[in-house]
């Protein structure tokens, strides 16, 4: 089974869409009501990738999970921080992909200079809780009631994770396409299944 880890393109957009939908009628993991077109998911990942990273699962040529970063909050101060998302289709979780994507993710925010990663997890979501802290993200905070959906209140946690020393000074976090190059030279090949991340 031929697998790899790439940087998204916008004509991923539909299988990106596909993945994400059930997430958004189906369940509150994501706030958002209604299904994104997939033009807009296609504008998303150009956006994205203009600063951030945005990886998808690749298996047979078919896209079944992808992960990204983007803005935590816009104010200068914040632009060492990088808030983290990701998502596995339902076929497939439970296999490691999450995981691979996270990992990579993750490298690749730390070569571009990031030096802290927020995860926000509507809760409860055991699931997504579990893949945050087996990478060592720790709960910060968590706020009652932040967003109703289906019917209720849903509660909202933080997840946060050092990806590296915090000092003075530090550099400001390089685009992600100055990184690229160096991305897809290492990770963009294909292996058997996904790695053990």
């Amino acid at each position: 089974m031929k697998d790899q880890i790439r940087v998204a393109r916008e004509s991923d957009a539909g299988a990106i869409q596909g993945i994400y939908a059930p997430i958004v009628t189906d369940t509150p993991i994501s706030f958002e009501t209604e299904v994104p077109t997939v033009s807009e998911i296609s504008d998303r990942v150009k956006k994205t990738l203009v600063q951030y990273p945005w990886l998808v699962y690749e298996r047979e040529g078919r896209v079944i999970g992808y992960a990204y970063a983007g803005t935590h909050r816009t104010r200068a101060a914040y632009q060492w921080t990088a808030e983290v998302t990701v998502y596995v289709d339902g076929e497939f979780r439970g296999n490691g992909i999450g995981r691979s994507l996270y990992g990579i993710l993750f490298e690749s925010l730390k070569k571009q200079g990031y030096r802290t990663a927020v995860g926000g997890i509507t809760l409860p979501n055991p699931g997504s809780v579990a893949i945050h802290e087996s990478f060592g993200f720790t709960r910060v905070a968590v706020f009652k009631s932040l967003g109703f959906k289906m019917g209720t209140w849903h509660d909202v946690g933080f997840w946060q994770l050092q990806l590296q020393p915090y000092i003075n000074n530090p550099p400001v976090p390089v685009p992600f396409p100055s990184i690229a190059a160096e991305f897809q030279s290492r990770h963009q090949r294909t292996r058997n299944g996904p790695t053990s991340e």
